[in-house]
C-alpha cells in the first residue's frame, strides 16, 4: 500500500502562543531543506539588513501571510508546500490567539502530527494546554512538543526537562497515541533540520527526521470498510454507454474486486466488479484514495449513499452525541434548528441539548453552558433522517460533521461524534 503517493504526504499543523517563534521555525524548514528560491532569500537579507538585524531574520518569510491576516483579509489558515526526497509536506499554519481557536480547529482537522511550540523562558501557558487540547480533541495521531529558544536559556538541559515533564502531566489527561519532545532554537537552526552541537545531552531526533520518518501509514483506518458516495459517473457516451461507477473518496477499510458490499441506508447488496483510481483499473482502494467503484449489480444509489462491509456496519441513529466547536458569532441556541453535513448526506438537525461547555484551560466542565464563539462543548443533535457513523476516536471521517446556517449558509461548527 505504501506505493501508492497519498502515503508519501504528511500533512502537520503548527500552534503555539503569541512571539513564540512559529514563523521563524517554519522559515527555518524551509530555508534548511532548500525550498527559497534566491530571489526571496535576497528579499529576506535585504529586509532583514534594514531591521538592523545581525542574522538572516527567516520569520519573514511568513510574515506577509501573518499581516494579510491580521487586517482581517480572508487568510485563516495560511497552508505552504515542501518536499524533501524522503517525503512531501503540507504545513497548516495558523494563528495562536484564543479568538482563532476554529482557525486551529480548520487547520488541524486533516493533520497527521501537531507541532506545538513552547517558549523555553516561559514554560506551559494557557495557549499551550488549548492547543494540545484540541489535538487531542481532534484525534491527532502524532504531537511533538517543540521547546523553542533554547539559545535564550543557555541550552539547559534542567529547564527542558523540567518542562517536559509538565507537558507530560498535563498531557496524561489527554488521549494522545504518540508524544516527542525536542528542544530547538529556530532562530539558531539547534535540532530544526541540522543536530545541535551546542546541546549533546539530548540523543534524540531532529524535528526534520521526526518528519521524514514518523510512521503515519497506520493513522487511516484500515478495518472498517466504508466508502460515502460523492458523486453518480454516467458518462453517457457510446463507448461508455452501459458504464455506471460510484466516485468517492474511501473513509476506511481496503475495497478489493469481488467483495460483498452493503449500501446504506437501503440495505441492498451486491460485490465489486471493478475499481478505478484515475484511468486506471486497479485491485484495490484503501483510504484516503479517491477513486470510482463499479458493482456487479444494478443498484439504485446516489449522493450521500455509503458502501459498507455487510459484516461490519457503521452506528445508525437520529440521536448524535457530539463535541462542536462552534465557529459563528451568534451563540448555540438550544432547540435552534441547522443543517448538518456528513460525508457526502444532508439532513436537517435540531439541538435537543448542551450538556455542558468545555474550560479548555482546565480541562473541567464550566458552570456556564452557553457556547460561544471558539468555545467547545458537548451537544445531543437530533437528525431528521438516521446517519450512519463511527465514533470520531475510531474514524476522523465518518465520526466528524458540520453544521450550517440555513439562513446565511455560513458554516458554524464542526463536530466530533463521541
Amino acid at each position: 500500500m505504501s506505493g501508492y503517493l497519498d502515503m508519501d504526504l504528511l500533512r502537520f499543523t503548527t500552534a503555539g502562543s503569541v512571539d513564540d517563534g512559529k514563523s521563524t521555525l517554519i522559515g527555518r524548514l524551509l530555508y534548511d531543506t532548500k525550498q527559497i528560491f534566491e530571489d526571496q532569500l535576497e528579499a529576506v537579507e535585504r529586509a532583514s539588513a534594514k531591521r538592523g538585524s545581525g542574522e538572516v531574520d527567516l520569520s519573514l518569510l511568513t510574515d506577509g501571510l501573518r499581516a494579510e491576516r491580521e487586517q482581517g483579509i480572508t487568510i485563516d489558515v495560511a497552508y505552504r508546500y515542501f518536499a524533501t526526497p524522503k517525503r512531501k509536506f503540507i504545513i497548516a499554519d495558523t494563528p495562536g490567539h484564543i479568538q482563532y481557536t476554529r482557525n486551529m480547529v480548520t487547520g488541524a482537522s486533516t493533520a497527521n502530527l501537531a507541532i506545538i511550540l513552547v517558549d523555553a523562558r516561559k514554560g506551559i501557558l494557557e495557549q499551550t494546554c488549548r492547543h494540545s487540547f484540541i489535538a487531542s480533541l481532534l484525534g491527532i495521531p502524532h504531537v511533538v512538543f517543540c521547546i523553542n529558544k533554547m539559545d535564550l536559556v543557555d541550552y539547559d538541559e534542567a529547564t527542558f526537562t523540567r518542562i517536559q515533564k509538565e507537558l507530560e502531566d498535563f498531557s496524561s489527561k489527554l488521549e494522545v497515541r504518540d508524544l516527542s519532545f525536542i528542544p530547538i532554537s529556530a532562530l539558531k537552526g539547534d535540532n530544526v533540520v541540522e543536530r545541535s552541537t551546542r546541546m549533546p545531552w539530548y540523543q534524540g531526533p531532529t524535528l526534520m527526521y521526526l518528519l521524514e520518518n514518523i510512521h503515519i501509514a497506520g493513522d487511516h483506518n484500515h478495518i472498517d470498510r466504508r466508502f460515502p458516495v460523492q458523486y453518480v459517473v454516467r458518462p453517457m457516451t457510446e463507448a461508455w454507454h452501459d458504464f455506471r461507477g460510484f466516485a468517492g473518496r474511501v473513509a476506511g477499510g481496503v475495497f478489493r474486486k469481488g467483495d460483498p458490499v452493503q449500501v446504506l441506508p437501503g440495505g441492498l447488496r451486491s460485490s465489486i466488479k471493478g475499481i478505478l483510481i484515475g484511468e486506471h483499473e486497479v485491485e484495490e482502494c484503501f483510504a484516503p484514495q479517491s477513486a470510482v467503484i463499479t458493482l456487479e449489480d444494478e443498484i439504485d444509489i446516489s449522493r450521500g449513499d455509503m458502501l459498507v462491509s455487510p459484516n461490519n456496519l457503521p452506528e445508525t441513529s437520529q440521536d448524535i452525541d457530539v463535541m462542536l466547536c462552534w465557529f459563528n458569532e451568534r451563540p448555540l441556541q438550544p432547540g435552534g434548528r441547522y443543517a448538518l453535513r456528513h460525508t457526502g448526506r444532508e439532513a436537517r438537525c435540531v439541538v435537543k441539548e448542551v450538556k455542558y461547555r468545555m474550560d479548555i484551560n482546565t480541562l473541567h466542565k464550566a458552570e456556564d453552558p452557553t457556547i460561544r464563539m471558539n468555545d467547545i462543548g458537548r451537544v445531543l443533535l437530533r437528525s431528521a433522517v438516521p446517519l450512519h457513523f463511527d465514533r470520531y476516536a475510531r474514524n476522523r471521517s465518518t465520526g466528524s460533521l458540520i453544521l450550517i446556517d440555513e439562513a446565511t449558509h455560513e458554516t458554524v461548527a464542526a463536530g466530533m461524534i463521541v
